[in-house]
């Protein structure tokens, strides 16, 4: 009996040592540049951490603790370390994966492993696109290894052989015990005797996201997001149905028809140019630098520029729905990947195929990466141009596809081949984007060089595009599908506070709008200008109308969500289930304000999921 329990308590308590290391190594190996954490810090890290690595070490103990009580009943010694091995061995592999896993791609992401991932396995070559061969290869041999170890390490911890128990009354004896201890195994499993079970916000202990992010169990990250109902409608239920549908009521209130025109003709031809990750910081309008962008900027000067458009989100699948179809973004669901959901949008190229319009899209890189193409041709875009449409020379240059040099080109060819007006065309750049691999060498950093070559190739196409005949009908609206994170310290609010460009012989002149709104809204204040109505894109804004009474924007990322309006902005850790960034407009904090920003928030989170529900 002695040797059961021996054995129940070492293994436990070598997965929490496994556990536990794994925090040390991640703040070792992800440590943000520049970052200094005390021996107390990592202290904490480990602590907290415990949190969730108790509940995981509960679930993998669970099966040798059934094991031992059934083998209670097996009169003879048992080859326990034999026998025990092949569960081990899935257990290593499982957990290395997901640690080397979650090293890997958390200074991409910034965010701990977990179902996202899925989202991008059905097309690898993309998902890989941002690393080398040799880093993927280095990966693969650090999954093996580590497992091996891991391996090790818990046959070490077993006994060879598993001594019988004697004797009916020894075995029944034997039986209850195990089943006694299956009572602190469960509480440990659900996270303690309280009213809140385990959880990633638990971990939650500092104003350090980083240290945060370090002491969440990178397996219960994975296995909590793939328990998820796919019960969207009662996701972030803060309000009672009545409190909520009074809070969000006319937020979102229909924009009749446009009162402003900023166009010189109803029907333009209609390019609109997804950036990727074009964030403000770029953008000198938007008290971003002036270096990296100077061509956005001149251009800036000349046409129309939204000064306080903020981007719905975080990657660019659920950015190109929020453009396209007006449609908000989720903290934990890309739309895009859901068909059954997607195909009720309405989108852009749809509405405008009603009123003649012939619609087109233009990517670099693999059509199919998170569902794009299925989106697309459901929204009405019959002409798609992607990686297969590009020869071999011209895919060399970068890991994502063609690069912007040469879909600039191509979308050229695409404009000046068009049978007649009007005609629609939606492009989306891939050159700023991991691993920065661009033709060009105009700055040192290669992020901001890399930002500073889509720029180059906007303004080489504005000028030869200009100088044609196409020009004259043409409105080309420029913005980011989403921000990045550049310089690293940036908030969440400067991630997502970005801008929007319309520039074209169809514009009518210079103006500046520093109306608050969203990426999502450009659906609806385009269509206003077309004098197209928009009343299936429930939620998104024409900005120039008369309708639009209360400027705002919302944004969501991994973790939470944004609000911003005419007397500051909030941003609420939905995690940690806390306020994380709070500002003020006026030179003092207004705690009320603050409140209600965070109140309207909950309620339109709450509203959009309950929309997805339905739909």
């Amino acid at each position: 009996m002695k040797q059961r329990f021996a054995w129940l308590i070492k293994l436990y308590l070598l997965l929490l040592a496994i556990f536990m290391t794994q925090k040390v190594a991640f703040m070792w190996i992800d440590k943000p540049e520049g970052a200094a954490y005390s021996a107390a810090q990592c202290l904490g890290v480990v602590a907290h951490g415990l949190l969730l690595d108790v509940p995981v070490a509960g679930y993998l103990i669970a099966l040798p603790l059934l094991a031992t009580m059934a083998l209670a009943w097996v009169g003879q010694p048992v080859r326990l370390r034999r026998w025990a091995t092949p569960y081990f061995a899935v257990v290593a592999l499982a957990a290395s994966l997901m640690f080397v896993a979650d090293l890997s791609l958390y200074p991409f992401w910034h965010f701990k492993l977990d179902a996202t991932i899925f989202y991008y396995t059905d097309s690898p070559k993309d998902a890989l696109a941002s690393v080398s061969a040799g880093y993927v290869a280095l990966r693969l041999a650090l999954i093996l290894a580590y497992a091996a170890l891991l391996l090790w390490c818990l046959r070490a911890v077993t006994p060879r052989l598993l001594s019988p128990v004697r004797g009916q009354r020894r075995r029944l004896a034997a039986t209850l015990l195990m089943l006694a201890a299956t009572a602190p195994l469960v509480i440990s499993i659900r996270g303690g005797l309280g009213e809140s079970t385990a959880n990633v916000g638990k971990v939650y202990f500092s104003p350090d996201e980083y240290l945060n992010h370090s002491a969440i169990n990178p397996c219960f990250s994975m296995l909590a997001s793939l328990g998820k109902a796919d019960d969207y409608a009662s996701e972030f239920d803060y309000f009672p149905e009545a409190e909520r549908a009074r809070l969000f009521r006319g937020l979102y209130a229909p924009t009749e028809a446009d009162t402003v025109r900023l166009l010189r003709t109803r029907r333009p031809n209609v390019l609109v140019i997804l950036m990727e990750g074009f964030g403000g910081q770029f953008v000198e309008a938007v008290s971003g630098r002036k270096d990296i962008a100077p061509n956005y900027n001149r251009l800036a000067r000349e046409g129309i520029i939204f000064t306080n458009c903020y981007s719905n989100s975080f990657r660019t699948d659920r950015g190109t729905v929020s453009t396209l179809s007006g449609y908000p973004s989720f903290p934990t669901q890309s739309v895009m990947k859901l068909p059954m959901k997607s195909r009720t949008l309405p989108c852009l190229a749809a509405t405008l195929g009603k009123h003649g319009y012939r619609s087109s899209f233009l990517y670099g890189g693999d059509i199919n990466f998170t569902n794009m193409q299925s989106y697309l041709r459901t929204g009405g875009y019959a002409t798609i141009v992607s990686d297969v449409d590009f020869s071999h020379e011209e895919l060399a240059g970068n890991p994502w596809g063609a690069g912007d040099d040469v879909t600039f080109a191509r979308l050229e060819r695409m404009i000046a081949e068009q049978p007649a007006a009007p005609w629609h065309i939606c492009y989306l750049t891939l050159s700023s984007h991991e691993p920065w691999a661009v033709p060009y060498s105009r700055l040192s950093d290669k992020v901001a060089n890399a930002f500073a070559f889509t720029d180059h190739c906007l303004g080489q196409f504005v000028e030869r595009i200009r100088k044609t005949p196409a020009w004259q009908d043409l409105l080309i609206v420029c913005l980011p599908d989403h921000g990045y994170q550049f310089p690293s310290d940036i908030t969440h609010e400067q991630h997502n506070h970005n801008s929007m460009l319309w520039i074209g012989g169809a514009v009518s002149g210079h103006r500046v709008v520093t109306t608050l709104m969203n990426q999502s809204d450009m659906a609806a204040t385009l269509l206003g200008q077309l004098g197209i109505g928009h009343a299936d894109y429930t939620f998104s804004r024409d900005v120039f109308s008369t309708g639009y009474k209360y400027p705002f924007a919302f944004f969501t990322f991994k973790e939470g969500f944004g609000f911003a309006d005419s007397t500051g902005h909030t941003v609420y850790d939905i995690v940690g289930d806390k306020i994380s960034e709070d500002s003020a407009r006026s030179s003092r904090p207004d705690a009320a304000a603050t409140a209600r920003r965070l109140e309207l928030g909950k309620a339109i989170l709450q509203s959009f999921y309950d929309d997805l529900g339905r739909r």
